[in-house]
């Protein structure tokens, strides 16, 4: 057994993130394992890029309210306790509600992953679905 040293908050770069955000890094497994975990806190309103993993990516919603989308796919109001899964190269775009601070933690087992467009303010604002019925 080792008690791991935790490294410091970092600022998620502007390349990739729009608002403000934060990850502490739970994990990054030393080869040969993959296995990646950071808990990533957003400001309201900030996101994610869309983006894609190589093989797939795992939220598991902390606090807050969480926005998460597919390209072409609606706009999903996710809430602690959720878990949501991106499939390998499926681009999507993740982040908190615009009156919400967002915790989630994200899991992922490689750093293959693509960064593209920013999302837009109107594609952030379009309609939602809640995983509260």
């Amino acid at each position: 057994m080792e008690l791991l040293t935790k490294q410091p908050t970092m600022k998620l770069p502007a390349e990739w993130f729009t608002g403000d955000a934060w990850a502490d890094v739970i994990h990054r497994g030393e080869e040969p394992s993959r296995a990646r975990a950071n808990a990533v806190r957003f400001a309201p309103g900030a996101r994610t890029a869309w983006h894609s993993h190589g093989l797939g990516q795992t939220l598991y919603i902390v606090e807050g309210i969480a926005l998460i989308q597919s390209r072409a796919g609606e706009i999903l109001e996710a809430h602690p306790g959720d878990v949501i899964w991106t499939p390998p190269g499926e681009e999507h775009w993740h982040g908190a509600a615009p009156d919400h601070f967002m915790t989630h933690i994200a899991l992922w087992e490689t750093d293959e992953v693509a960064w593209l467009d920013h999302v837009t303010d109107a594609e952030y604002g379009g309609p939602r679905t809640s995983t509260r019925r």
